[in-house]
């Protein structure tokens, strides 16, 4: 099969390699799929630049969330069948014409979506409901601030924060990015280019501060982001695009019982991703098939052009997700 490899990672897109690749073999608990479309994420990004290896065991090829079609089940998989449609989480393998991925992170593809859309769905979708929700518990009535409101990430972290009743607020560096936010759902609009989030979330809250906060910058926030905290607030890290060290001043924490966690998705066992995974069709896919949340595809490329998409999230332009469509 056609595959996109990285021989060399490398700041370069050029480091991104369109070849031929052995076709996957299933294990016994797993489906094949014939690859329509792959979402494209920041990880891909930092997996391309050498920052970022896949977990042992996992494809060295980049990609982390698919929509195509079952063509072959594993001997114990019992819950899907060739011809399914599908969308799925993965560990590795998506910019490819097929991938082999554990039963228990496929999804259906919703009613109504295309594959295009569908494929933009299961890694934001399943990131932002283990965080929001399993780890910060996120309720209604509360404040949620989410940096890089306008990424595939806060794109969909906003409209179900809206639809759980918190109020949002946003980061994003340009008027035209809010404007999307706003149109999604968010109603405490900041841009970080010309303001300081701290003092807005302040004033927006009467001094409350945010409940949760969930954030993809890292050490470059981190003293800002405990100090926008509310009483009891909840600061989850899920990135770290500012850097991987800063000093964090412990009494400010407990001074407020506030709570920092740091996670990442795609390393965690196959059971706990599968537990993620049912969470969010249970959750997450009746909202999609109503109409109320829906993905944001900012931009289709070709596979054997990953290059083009990897310059386009990097130019950082995009509203939602870039998506690469598989022949």
């Amino acid at each position: 099969m056609k595959a996109i490899t990285i021989p060399t990672p490398g700041k370069s897109v050029d480091a991104l390699q369109y070849a031929e690749v052995d076709d996957p073999t299933p294990a016994v608990d797993d489906v094949v799929i014939e690859v329509a479309a792959a979402g494209v994420n920041r990880a891909d990004l930092l997996q391309r630049r050498g920052f970022y290896d896949p977990p042992p065991g996992a494809s060295p090829l980049p990609g982390l969330e698919v929509s195509g079609t079952i063509c072959e089940v594993g001997s114990h998989v019992q819950t899907w069948r060739v011809g399914q449609q599908v969308c799925a989480l993965l560990t590795g393998g998506g910019y490819a014409q097929k991938v082999a991925v554990p039963a228990g992170q496929v999804l259906p593809v919703p009613t109504g979506l295309s594959m295009v859309q569908a494929a933009a769905l299961p890694e934001v979708a399943c990131t932002v409901w283990s965080n929001l929700f399993g780890t910060a518990h996120l309720h209604a009535g509360e404040v949620v601030l989410l940096h890089g409101g306008a990424s595939g990430i806060g794109t969909m972290a906003i409209q179900l924060a809206r639809e759980a009743g918190a109020t949002v607020a946003v980061t994003a560096g340009s008027a035209h990015k809010l404007e999307a936010c706003r149109d999604l759902g968010a109603e405490i609009l900041i841009n970080y280019r010309d303001a300081d989030f701290v003092t807005e979330i302040a004033t927006a809250t009467g001094g409350a501060g945010a409940d949760v906060i969930l954030d993809l910058i890292g050490a470059k926030y981190l003293e800002r982001n405990v100090t926008a905290l509310a009483t009891n607030g909840r600061l989850v890290v899920i990135g770290l695009q500012g850097g991987v060290k800063a000093e964090l001043n412990l009494n400010a924490l407990l001074s407020k019982r506030a709570s920092l966690h740091a996670t990442s998705l795609r390393a965690r066992p196959v059971a706990e991703k599968a537990a993620i995974v049912a969470a969010v069709r249970e959750h997450v896919w009746p909202l999609v098939e109503a109409g109320r949340v829906r993905p944001m595809v900012y931009e289709t490329v070709p596979l054997a052009q990953a290059a083009q998409a990897h310059a386009l999230l990097e130019g950082g332009d995009h509203i939602g997700k870039v998506v690469l469509t598989v022949d």
